[in-house]
């Protein structure tokens, strides 16, 4: 389950954070996930509660935003929507397309007691 060390990466970033700009409490974690990036997000959402325990994010709230799939199809020569790796071409039905969004995740803010707080360093 890569999703744990997933979590425990996004506990890493959190922490580094807290430490880094002196605040106490988070009171949820904002990340984005993309749909092509294989990422199990209700796996996800379990292994964040387990490796926050006992953090500044213990009983934090994880906020998910699904970045959409894209991408590029060598013979039309454009960017496209894709569902999944190893879609064809939405338009030409070609296989020959290079995913390039939707494969990520990283932490984008971190909602702290006060304003949010945008983090600087993401969890690919």
């Amino acid at each position: 389950m890569h999703e744990m060390s997933l979590a425990e990466g996004i506990r890493s970033i959190v922490e580094e954070t807290a430490q880094a700009q002196g605040f106490a409490r988070v009171k949820a974690v904002v990340i984005e996930v993309g749909q092509l990036s294989s990422v199990e997000v209700e796996s996800l959402k379990f292994c964040f509660d387990v490796v926050m325990r006992g953090t500044v994010a213990d009983g934090a709230r994880l906020d998910i935003e699904t970045v959409p799939g894209t991408g590029w199809c060598m013979p039309c020569g454009k960017s496209v929507p894709i569902k999944a790796l190893y879609d064809p071409c939405p338009d030409c039905g070609s296989y020959q397309v290079q995913a390039t969004g939707g494969t990520e995740m990283r932490v984008v803010a971190l909602d702290v007691d006060g304003a949010p707080e945008r983090a600087a360093e993401g969890v690919e």
